[in-house]
């Protein structure tokens, strides 16, 4: 993982690079002068050759001396004048100067200089913040989905969720825009600033800025993969489209500087470069698509704008079969993707349910939507955002996905428990039994029946009820009864008692029936309104068998409790046997097996047995066992202690022993009392997949997804982050509970204090969430724009104070300053993608962006106002032009080494591979930065003619 030592670090070297810089620019002014004719200007230039410890050289006291004798000399005093106007600086658009401007010394110039130099480096780390909230509403806005419903063969539709944003043009203009606003708006403002005369700052930065991304953060890339990894660009022919017209852009900012109209941008060429950003976009989205394709197809099939090839309009119903037949593929295509997620997700559980086998489900499932998160596609704002939050002690994205998962995975819960959670106070009252079904013993006595009221309770509501005989009888099975029940404000339920009548008269069971009827007004009676009671008889010992034949259950009920009735009577004690078979689930992986006997006590009519089924998580399941009970016996004398039980099994043993026709009424009546097995002996138990498991899973591979992450619901959230200090090297939470939690170290805390500022700052930008994150998109580029036209104006101090050109500070400071974060950015990127379109793609399309929005749009405004007032729009084609020539022959060799890297077997892709080539190509592209920044800043003091 990335450390802010590792920005540290760069700031040092940034700082070290300056001093080099100033040095040779200096010597190189110095050269300069030594050339002149004239030797009082050469004193003046040299009077303050003071050394960075205030001491004066011997040459220096030797032309004080001259100037002092000529100090009376009208012509040297002139010269000297104007010499200190032309090294004035002129006043910025937003940065006021910093005055006097005259009679300065080294150490103010270099006093002045580093102050402008650490003001630009925390102006850089306010827009790369800034930019961040703005990549954030560029994700949410590109990540904006639509149902689009597909008509199958059959006639049916089928539902589809899409990307309102393709991923090339999301890449090629909003995600291009995000990671170059500050360059394309520092082009648009110096253009502004300068009342629409040409600059070399803006066009500097982005020739800068492009050589920096194709030499510098590509060579990183290839050389900071793993050793023995690499990575191939997935989408080859949008690189080749974007690497084309990034190299054509400044070929052609060449030509129209110096064939067409040297020195001169006509209007119609500046809207030629502009234009050419929107052919860029559409040519990657033609090669992404494939959409030439229908070049070598029939004639009489076209390429609708949706990029789905159907038949022509002379051939309706051909057209029809095959639009059918590409949504069947959109849909089964959708369908493979959707079951190859849950599979992932599937796998992901089991292999933490092993890792922590003591975890609940709950905590499992929270995992694997954090790690379903983190495997998830990712754009290049998420990497620009991760590097950001590192550099500058907002932690990784890790946490936020942490948040995020726990908040899906609530808000699924949520969903799924909603209709047994919501709050039906606004519902009608409704009145029914709960439960609908009694069974009592004929000696019970009475038993009491409870009715209830749901729904508004709020008023006083009434029902009557009473009993109807069933095969039971009023008055001598039970007593009947009949009445009034009434639910006064806030009761929501009453109970009343029935009276059964006890017989020593051996019969079958018997049931009757209690019915609730005549509402009060707005009082409706639901199901069940009829509550059945089973009475049954003690005088025998009954008969035994499961409840139903068949059940269907779900692996995550745990335990599950398998009921033995017993009916027909309920005297004495039996001994019921049991055991489970298996069909096709199997013991001791889908449940485990059990066998045993029941013991039925007297008048006990109902015993469990508890099977533990084993929740293996299954996204589908159906495996079945089979549980069995055998012949049920009365309980010997040992289990229950009553000789008169014991008694009583010897007599129908011994009736048993004589023929049924010679039995004695009585004794046949005994027989019968002997307890017996029912008809369903056997029950068949189904193990399917958990519903509650299966909607989770589908609705948490639905929302695994990375864009969410980088969004804000609140300005709370987006305070709260501001001002809480996160660990850097944050590392991935793997769920173990014992793990503590990593404490932020004092460089966070120090990188945390330094960007407070930025952070609380920009905490007040409204959250993604706000109408689709356009609010947001609006307010970040604004506050951009003002940072930008900061950013220049510092720049410009910076290089009037120590004498750099504009075009040497822009190639080779700003340019570095916009660019670090996308450095950082791509090297994650390069690391945790399995491809490298994230790290080159981007780099070749961002080049082409900035040429033709950037500069296009600049030197756009600036033509079209020189031709409104009967002027030219003139630019000096020197120096912009030689660096653009220089990049462009470099560029060439760049992406040279890259093809000649996917196409060289031993290698194989653009970044990675064996260790000696990709240092050797990342040496290469690394002198080509240093030579172009050399012979370019040589060029600028024309030490290099041209």
């Amino acid at each position: 993982m990335l450390s802010i030592h590792k920005s540290i670090t760069s700031i040092a070297s940034f700082a070290i690079f300056l001093l080099v810089v100033y040095v040779v620019t200096y010597t190189l002014q110095s050269t300069d002068a030594q050339d002149s004719k004239e030797f009082s200007s050469y004193a003046f230039q040299f009077n303050e050759s003071i050394d960075l410890y205030g001491s004066e050289t011997r040459h220096s006291r030797q032309l004080r001396q001259i100037e002092q004798i000529d100090e009376d000399d009208p012509d040297l005093i002139a010269k000297k004048e104007e010499n200190e106007e032309t090294t004035m600086c002129s006043p910025g658009l937003v940065l006021p100067l910093w005055l006097p401007q005259k009679n300065l010394s080294m150490g103010d110039r270099c006093i002045r200089g580093f102050v402008y130099f650490m003001l630009m480096i925390y102006l850089f780390v306010g827009v790369s913040i800034i930019s961040d909230r703005f990549m954030g509403a560029i994700e949410a806005i590109t990540s904006i989905e639509r149902t689009v419903m597909l008509r199958a063969p059959d006639g049916t539709k089928q539902p589809m969720r899409v990307r309102v944003w393709n991923e090339t043009v999301a890449n090629l203009t909003l995600m291009a825009l995000g990671s170059s606003a500050p360059e394309i708006l520092l082009s648009v403002i110096e253009i502004y600033a300068k009342n629409f005369e040409s600059g070399d700052l803006g066009p500097g930065t982005i020739v800068g800025s492009a050589a920096y991304n194709l030499f510098i953060i590509i060579a990183l890339c290839m050389v900071l993969i793993p050793t023995g990894e690499k990575r191939r660009i997935k989408h080859l022919r949008v690189f080749i489209v974007t690497a084309v017209f990034s190299i054509f852009a400044y070929i052609w900012l060449w030509v129209i500087l110096s064939v067409i109209s040297p020195g001169i941008i006509e209007v119609w060429e500046s809207l030629i470069t502009l234009i050419m950003f929107p052919v860029t976009v559409l040519w990657a989205y033609i090669a992404e698509r494939r959409l030439l394709l229908y070049r070598y197809m029939n004639k009489k099939y076209s390429v609708n704008k949706r990029g789905v090839v159907v038949a022509g309009e002379h051939d309706k119903d051909e057209a029809d079969a095959e639009l059918g037949r590409r949504a069947s593929a959109i849909v089964a295509q959708r369908d493979n993707a959707y079951e190859d997620a849950r599979r992932e997700y599937i796998t992901l559980l089991a292999e933490l349910r092993q890792k922590h086998p003591h975890a609940d489900l709950e905590q499992l499932e929270m995992m694997a939507q954090e790690q379903m998160i983190s495997r998830g596609t990712k754009s290049r704002a998420f990497y620009r955002i991760q590097a950001t939050r590192k550099l500058v002690g907002s932690g990784n994205l890790m946490r936020k996905i942490q948040e995020r998962a726990h908040s899906d995975l609530n808000e699924v819960k949520a969903q799924l428990h909603r209709i047994d959670d919501d709050d039906d106070d606004d519902e009608p009252t409704r009145i029914y039994f709960e439960p609908g079904h009694y069974t009592v013993m004929e000696n019970c006595g009475e038993f009491e029946v409870r009715v209830v009221r749901r729904g508004d309770i709020s008023t006083y509501s009434t029902v009557d009820f009473e009993t109807e005989d069933g095969t039971a009888s009023a008055g001598s099975d039970y007593v009947g009864k009949k009445g009034t029940l009434t639910f006064p404000p806030g009761v929501d339920e009453q109970r009343f008692k029935i009276e059964i009548i006890d017989d020593d008269i051996f019969e079958e069971d018997e049931c009757f029936y209690i019915r609730l009827f005549n509402p009060s007004e707005f009082v409706s009676i639901c199901v069940p309104q009829i509550a059945t009671v089973m009475i049954l008889d003690d005088d025998h010992a009954g008969i035994f068998a499961f409840a139903e034949a068949s059940y269907e259950i779900c692996e995550s009920v745990g335990v599950y409790e398998v009921v033995v009735m017993r009916y027909s009577g309920a005297r004495g004690s039996v001994i019921v046997p049991y055991w489970t078979e298996d069909i096709t689930a199997i013991d001791g992986k889908h449940y485990e097996g059990a066998h045993g006997e029941l013991h039925f006590t007297n008048n006990v009519t109902e015993q469990h047995i508890s099977i533990k089924i084993i929740e293996e998580s299954c996204y589908e399941k159906n495996v079945k066992f089979i549980v069995h009970i055998g012949t049920p016996q009365l309980a010997p004398e040992n289990h229950t202690g009553d000789h008169t039980h014991d008694e009583m099994i010897e007599q129908i043993q011994e009736l048993e022993k004589k023929p049924y026709k010679n039995l004695t009424e009585l004794e046949r009546v005994m027989l019968l009392s002997k307890p017996r097995a029912g008809e369903v002996t056997s029950v068949e138990v189904q193990i399917r997949e958990s519903q509650e498991f299966k909607a989770t899973v589908d609705k948490l591979v639905a929302k695994a997804n990375t864009s969410a992450v980088l969004g804000t619901s609140s300005w709370k959230e987006q305070f709260k982050d501001a001002l809480t200090v996160i660990p850097a090297d944050e590392s991935e939470v793997d769920g173990d509970d014992g793990a503590e939690e990593e404490i932020p170290r004092c460089v966070d805390y120090i990188s945390h204090f330094v960007c407070l500022f930025w952070k609380v700052l920009f905490a007040f930008v409204p959250p993604t969430d706000i109408c689709g994150g356009y609010v947001t998109f609006v307010v970040s580029i604004s506050v951009i724009g003002v940072i930008t036209a900061v950013i220049g104006d510092a720049a410009t101090y910076f290089g009037c104070a120590l004498n750099v050109k504009d075009s040497v500070t822009a190639i080779c400071f700003v340019a570095l300053g916009t660019s670090i974060p996308d450095t950082f950015a791509s090297i994650i990127a390069s690391k945790q993608d399995d491809s490298a379109d994230n790290c080159i793609g981007n780099v070749t399309g961002s080049n082409a962006v900035n040429v033709f929005l950037g500069i296009g749009l600049a030197w756009s405004l600036a033509s079209i106002y020189h031709m409104a007032h009967g002027t030219t729009f003139n630019v000096e084609p020197g120096t912009i032009g030689f660096a653009v020539a220089l990049f462009c022959a470099e560029a060439m060799i760049a992406i040279s080494i890259m093809m000649y890297r996917r196409t060289k077997k031993s290698i194989g892709a653009e970044l990675g591979g064996p260790v000696a080539s990709k240092w050797t190509h990342a040496s290469i592209l690394f002198l080509l930065w240093v030579l172009y920044l050399t012979i370019s800043t040589l060029e600028a003091y024309h030490v290099i003619k041209i």
